[in-house]
């Protein structure tokens, strides 16, 4: 079954069905990866005064076309006449296009819709979901981290029509952001996994944070649910039906205890329900993450007890805490990105581990503002349990002088600067390494690729 057919996409564009064209397979963006049979939507790059991105000034997707069509685009969508070898679809602007389909993708399904925010771990949460979900229908979710302006209607344009089950996640780094996308995901639940000072740059506080995650709930329609942490203040907050997660005794999906070990054993309690469940990777945030998601599977009626039996067979999305184990020693990758709670998530649970000795190498936070000095230095105090910290990046240099002499190893202003080599020959069996900074400090470098690479080679010599 083809995924859109070609009247499908002159009626979702609101354009008159002139000549037959091609049914679709596929929607892309990137004529790197573009799949035969797709349309190629050419983005101007430029998302005009409604959002911002770090991509805004990037090079027109028109200047692609040639490279969609050789990689066998089926059709374009367009903003201007184009010299192309195949059918075209003009639009005024091509983003518009784009959100057309969304929504006309909205429509079509029949299937349940979750929406997820949250300062930290929006793609873990979704990755759960996707999961035990996925015992119990067709789910289709966004791909990697695809959860702006762009690239949330573009999951949508994605989306299948007999999708029982669809999980999206939504993100910001300004206000007035969220809305307007959980309005176009127009979620059956919508998720506010954490509220967390990050982005704290582009806002004046961590209440307006606060506001923004919760102005999901303008997605929801009259019948939608409302999943948060317990402790969140829902006082200013217009919504509908409300569940709540967390570790107190008030939630309505609550932890009851942990069994810490190579796994960590759960027992929650959904309203009187007695759950269990087991997470491969452990930590009291994914812990969290846990609960979040059998609180939506609660929202969306699905079965809750083969849910929380499935959440132990569930693999990290890459950069997010995964354990790589080489010759006798542990290396953590949680370089995708990092906020202050999340660096102390990791640092807690690195204290936590049974490793002869656990050493951090640190990247910068970004987007914190004036605040930004201060909550590095602050991380000392998340530091007790570590034996040797290894920092990166200017901002860094703040916990680097905050920490005992004895903790210091070295500190450097790019992950260019340390040299895999060099460094992992200061390994040995029995350390727990951890990379965790914010993505441009190591996800974009490639650096734990790099590192692991290295002790690899490393272990084969020996």
């Amino acid at each position: 079954m083809s995924l859109w057919t070609w009247q499908e996409l002159n009626v979702a564009l609101g354009l008159a069905v002139g000549d037959a064209g091609p049914d679709i397979s596929g929607v892309s963006i990137d004529s790197r990866t573009l799949q035969a049979g797709d349309l190629f939507v050419a983005l101007s790059g430029d998302p005009g005064p409604r959002f911002h991105s770090s991509f805004q000034g990037a090079r027109d997707g028109h200047d692609f076309l040639a490279g969609a069509i050789a990689a066998g685009a089926a059709a374009v969508l367009v903003d201007r006449e184009v010299d192309s070898a195949v059918p075209q679809l003009r639009m005024g602007d091509t983003l518009d296009g784009l959100w057309d389909l969304a929504r006309f993708a909205r429509k079509r399904i029949s299937g349940r819709v979750v929406a997820i925010t949250g300062s930290s771990g929006k793609t873990t949460a979704r990755v759960y979901i996707e999961h035990v979900l996925g015992e119990q229908g067709v789910v289709h979710g966004s791909e990697g981290s695809l959860n702006n302006h762009w690239g949330v209607p573009l999951s949508l344009a994605r989306m299948p029509r007999d999708a029982g089950f669809a999980v999206f996640e939504i993100g910001m780094n300004h206000v007035g952001e969220i809305a307007p996308l959980a309005e176009l995901v127009s979620p059956d639940v919508a998720l506010v996994l954490n509220v967390l000072p990050a982005h704290l740059g582009f806002f004046d506080s961590i209440d307006t944070i606060r506001r923004e995650k919760l102005s999901i709930a303008r997605g929801l329609g009259s019948a939608g649910i409302l999943v948060v942490p317990d402790d969140l203040d829902l006082s200013d907050s217009k919504h509908g039906e409300v569940i709540t997660f967390g570790f107190s005794q008030v939630g309505d999906v609550r932890c009851v205890g942990i069994e810490e070990g190579d796994d960590w054993a759960v027992r929650a309690d959904s309203s009187g329900d007695a759950l269990q469940f087991r997470l491969a990777e452990g930590g009291r945030h994914r812990v969290l993450t846990g609960l979040a998601t059998l609180a939506a599977v609660r929202a969306l009626s699905a079965d809750l007890h083969g849910a929380a039996e499935s959440l132990c067979q569930v693999q990290l999305p890459p950069g997010r805490g995964n354990r790589h184990r080489v010759d006798g020693m542990v290396l953590v990758d949680d370089s995708y990105n990092a906020n202050p709670a999340s660096v102390g998530y990791a640092l807690d649970l690195l204290g936590r581990s049974s490793a002869k000795r656990k050493i951090a190498i640190l990247g910068d936070m970004l987007e914190l503002g004036d605040s930004g000095a201060e909550l590095h230095a602050d991380l000392a105090a998340d530091c007790g349990g570590i034996d040797k910290v290894i920092t990166v990046g200017s901002l860094m240099k703040n916990l680097q002088d905050r920490l005992p002499p004895d903790k210091r190893w070295q500190h450097v202003e790019s992950c260019r600067d340390l040299d895999v080599v060099e460094l992992s020959g200061h390994f040995r069996a029995g350390d727990e390494v951890l990379v965790k900074g914010s993505k441009k400090i190591f996800w974009a470098e490639n650096f734990v690729a790099r590192l692991l690479q290295q002790l690899l080679a490393a272990q084969r010599e020996d």
